[in-house]
């Protein structure tokens, strides 16, 4: 790698809170960077300071008329549509302004691995995969992945793989790329018959020229780590082999896990620690080692967010932290402040990650992995039934 790679961050980010009681508090963001911080993850890192991202960057992927909506809401008492004013978009004042910085993270974290300065970089307030093109979802309001892929296209990358490990399927990014050959959308998540928004089904597969871009694996309540990975392995590495990406761009929400109060798929810390490792190793192999690695959902703000994304952030700069090294008393002394909740004592919950490969036998999720790898598979001239592919 040419440099450490390349951490977005500034207190700015905070200010993205879309009310004093909506789950996505970002409490969750301050108390990663102090874990990452106090266990020397950050040590002798050059912090990267973002700037609000310009209109015209952000309507790579957004209508003007959407950023106009946008800007005025918080003036409007009666709301501006758009999705906006919503239980799960409400309108706070410095809505654009807090959107429009969290666009520009991830566009820092492009343009330094477009530079050439840095082959990796992690932003983990980014992530906000739900926005549409003309309409806020899902607590997101600019949907800063799709920017940032729309930039780095024009920018020397040909051929983009997005892969998404929230438990919500990614549809603003799928969206914004459908037809668009270049870009590669793969999404994990809660299947769709039992989770908002209802979308991600494996028959969404992309249109026209780029059909067999869109991606879809959607998996059942209660999958744990180790079907995860199973079916997790059994799609995404012979995908991006196929594929050939020039850079992997990642959604890395943690709401997949057994304490997320959002959702019911039952991962662990140490389940997400091994898919951050297995994105870090599929980056490598397939997409020149360009990692751009965003955060996403989580809303478990003290037991589980600081410590999946710390273990990100350490596997994006390989600084690794072992699942079972302890928490660090000022950590811990400073969030037993802010919540009446048990805090965990170490980096890890020793939850078993062994499984068989895909192919060796019965598995709840494997009705999933044959309906994704048939409905996509042939379009990369691949064999959906045999399981060397």
């Amino acid at each position: 790698m040419t440099t450490s790679p390349a951490v977005v961050w500034t207190p700015g980010l905070l200010a993205y809170r879309l009310s004093d009681t909506h789950p996505l508090d970002p409490i969750r963001l301050d108390l990663t960077v102090r874990l990452a911080t106090e266990l020397g993850v950050l040590d002798g890192i050059d912090v990267l300071t973002p700037q609000p991202a310009p209109d015209e960057q952000i309507e790579r992927v957004h209508r003007p008329e959407y950023l106009s909506a946008v800007k005025s809401a918080p003036d409007i008492p009666w709301g501006a549509g758009h999705g906006l004013g919503t239980p799960d978009n409400p309108i706070f004042h410095g809505m654009h302004e807090a959107s429009a910085l969290v666009c520009g993270g991830s566009l820092l974290a492009a343009r330094e691995i477009a530079s050439g300065r840095v082959d990796r970089a992690v932003n983990i307030a980014g992530g906000l995969h739900h926005a549409m093109s003309n309409e806020a979802a899902g607590f997101c309001v600019y949907n800063d992945c799709a920017v940032a892929i729309s930039w780095l296209l024009d920018h020397g990358f040909e051929r983009i793989a997005y892969v998404d490990v929230d438990v919500h399927h990614g549809d603003g990014v799928q969206a914004a790329f459908a037809g668009d050959p270049r870009v590669l959308t793969i999404s994990v998540h809660q299947h769709p018959l039992t989770l908002w928004p209802g979308t991600g089904w494996p028959g969404e597969v992309g249109s026209g020229d780029a059909a067999g871009t869109s991606v879809n694996l959607p998996l059942p309540p209660g999958t744990r780590d180790g079907a995860w990975l199973r079916a997790f392995r059994a799609v995404v590495p012979a995908l991006l082999a196929e594929f050939r990406p020039s850079l992997l761009v990642t959604q890395c929400g943690v709401d997949t896990h057994h304490e997320d109060p959002l959702a019911e798929l039952s991962l662990s810390v140490d389940g997400h620690r091994a898919i951050y490792q297995e994105l870090r190793g599929l980056a490598e192999a397939h997409a020149n080692g360009k990692w751009l690695a965003l955060g996403g959902g989580g809303y478990s703000l003290f037991r589980v967010v600081p410590r999946s994304w710390t273990h990100l952030m350490a596997t994006v700069l390989d600084r690794d932290v072992p699942a079972e090294a302890a928490m660090p008393a000022d950590w811990l002394a400073h969030t037993a402040g802010l919540t009446g909740l048990p805090l965990p004592t170490a980096m890890g919950e020793g939850a078993p990650l062994d499984h068989e490969p895909w192919g060796t036998g019965g598995d709840p999720v494997d009705t999933a992995v044959l309906e994704t790898r048939r409905a996509v598979f042939p379009l990369h001239g691949l064999d959906p039934d045999d399981p060397r592919d």
